[in-house]
């Protein structure tokens, strides 16, 4: 009985260390499964952003080379009302859905800067759709929208913790005529 008696520390130190290795091995693979979620769901959300991006950007240009052709922008593909009208609703129809996803998986912080940035472009169509001349009010569109994507963007980045960026805005080069 001494014997076992004199062993009894030992044993109880290793039911202790396999204890101890045990529940530290448990916490290890509870901290991973956590991060990897994380690092899932911040993935599925930027996949979200930027389908919603592409589609309401979809959107965008058709309005720019509208606008061209009504004399309200000078970029360099004018595209006809009609000729637009199915590309138009095509591209909003896309917005439905990624609109939905957002929704879904979005911060608070994000679907609202998206709702202004889709309000913007939804005033740009309307403006379209009644044929307005108005280079200066469609230049202060532009504005309000170029505006309502950087807050979009930076919503954004503010959720998935990346750093700030570029604004978006390209300032383009001077041509020479001669």
């Amino acid at each position: 009985m001494s014997a076992f008696i004199q062993q009894l520390p030992a044993l109880i130190g290793v039911v202790i260390g396999a204890l101890g290795s045990y529940f530290v091995s448990v916490r290890g693979d509870q901290v991973r499964f956590r991060r990897e979620q994380a690092a899932h769901w911040a993935e599925r959300r930027l996949t979200t952003y930027a389908g919603f991006a592409r589609a309401l950007k979809k959107s965008v240009t058709l309005t720019y080379r509208i606008a061209a052709h009504l004399g309200n922008d000078p970029h360099p593909h004018p595209l006809s009302p009609e000729e637009a009208a199915p590309h138009l609703a095509e591209a909003t129809d896309a917005r439905d859905p990624a609109g939905e996803a957002l929704l879904m998986l979005g911060t608070p912080d994000v679907v609202e800067k998206a709702r202004e940035w889709v309000v913007v472009v939804m005033e740009m169509e309307a403006f379209l759709r009644d044929r307005t001349y108005s280079p200066e009010t469609w230049s202060a569109m532009l504005q309000r929208q170029r505006t309502a994507r950087e807050g979009f963007y930076a919503a954004v980045r503010r959720d998935l913790a990346l750093p700030p960026g570029h604004s978006g805005e390209w300032q383009l080069a001077p041509t020479l005529t001669g």
